[in-house]
C-alpha cells in the first residue's frame, strides 16, 4: 500500500536518520518512555508538525504502533494536537518539559524515601555480618560512618585510608565527618610514627587523638569501631589498601561496646 512504499523509499534514502532518533534513547528511556515514544518525540522534535502517516514513515514504526505511542506521549504531556481539516496532526512539546518530568519524579521519590527507609531499619537485625570489599567497600563503610554520626576508634591503624585512590571519596567524607563533629581516636601501628613522622598531626579531622601502638604489636590488621559497628580488615600496607581487601563488618551493640572497653584499656599503655 501507500505506506509500505513510503517506508520502503525513506529506508533507502535516509537510513543515517535511524540512528538519530536513538541520540538520547538510554537518558529518555530512564524517566519512563517506551523506544517507539523516544523515536515518536524525537521525530516531532526535529521536524515540527506531522500527520500520523509521516510519522509512522519518519520514524520508522508501523502505523498502529505509532497510534499507540503518540496516545501515551499525549498522556504524558510531550506532545500536542493540532487539528486539521484533512488529517489531524502532532507536535512536540518543549524539551524543557522533560526536565519539569525529573523534578517531579524526585519530589515523589523524596516523599517515599523516609518510609522506605524506617522500613529498611525495622527489618535489620540486631546483629548481624556482612562483607564488603576493595575500594568501594572501604566507601561503604564512610557512609555508614556518616550516617551513624558516632565517633570512631581505630586499632592498628595504618593510614589506608590516605591510599590516593580513595581521595575525592575520602575528602567528601572528612568534610562531612568535621561538619557532623564525629570524634577520631587513633591507635596507630609504630610505623606510621617512625615512617610517617608527620602524618598523624595533619590528620585532616577536626577533632582527633592519636597514640601509638608499640612497635612488638604492629600487624596487618585493622578494627574500627563506631556505633553499633565493629569493622575489621586485614592484608593492609602503610598507607595503601588492596583492590581485593575485604571488610568484615559486624552488627553487634555487645561487640561493640567490649571492643571499646579494649581500646580504651590498649590506649592507656600506648606511646604518645
Amino acid at each position: 500500500d501507500g505506506w509500505q512504499k513510503k517506508h520502503i523509499l525513506y529506508l533507502w534514502s535516509g537510513q543515517h536518520h535511524h540512528k538519530r532518533h536513538y541520540m538520547h534513547e538510554n537518558a529518555l528511556q530512564n524517566i519512563g518512555l517506551t523506544p517507539n515514544e523516544i523515536k515518536i518525540y524525537e521525530c516531532l522534535i526535529e521536524n515540527g508538525e506531522l500527520s500520523v502517516s509521516d510519522i509512522s514513515v519518519k520514524a520508522q514504526i508501523h502505523r498502529r504502533n505509532a497510534y499507540d505511542a503518540i496516545s501515551r506521549l499525549l498522556d504524558k504531556g510531550l506532545c500536542f494536537q493540532v487539528v486539521s481539516k484533512n488529517e489531524n496532526l502532532y507536535n512536540a512539546v518543549d524539551p524543557a518539559k522533560i526536565a519539569e518530568m525529573l523534578g517531579e519524579q524526585q519530589k515523589r521519590i523524596l516523599e517515599i524515601l523516609p518510609i522506605l527507609k524506617k522500613k529498611y531499619k525495622n527489618h535489620l537485625s540486631a546483629e548481624e555480618a556482612l562483607v564488603y570489599r576493595g575500594y568501594e567497600g572501604q566507601k561503604n563503610i564512610w557512609r555508614d560512618m556518616l550516617q551513624v554520626g558516632a565517633d570512631v576508634y581505630s586499632i592498628g591503624a595504618k593510614a589506608q585510608w590516605f591510599d590516593e585512590r580513595l581521595r575525592p571519596a575520602r575528602d567528601k567524607f572528612f568534610k562531612e565527618a568535621n561538619r557532623k563533629k564525629i570524634k577520631h581516636y587513633l591507635l596507630f601501628d609504630y610505623e606510621v610514627k617512625t615512617k610517617l613522622p608527620n602524618f598523624a598531626k595533619n590528620y585532616p579531622g577536626k577533632s582527633y587523638q592519636f597514640r601509638y601502638l608499640p612497635k612488638e604489636y604492629s600487624t596487618n590488621s585493622i578494627a574500627n569501631i563506631f556505633g553499633d559497628y565493629l569493622i575489621t580488615y586485614t592484608g593492609i600496607a602503610l598507607g595503601k589498601m588492596r583492590d581485593n581487601t575485604a571488610f568484615f563488618v559486624l552488627h553487634s551493640k555487645d561487640l561493640a561496646e567490649s571492643y571499646r572497653k579494649w581500646f580504651w584499656c590498649l590506649w592507656k599503655q600506648s606511646i604518645l
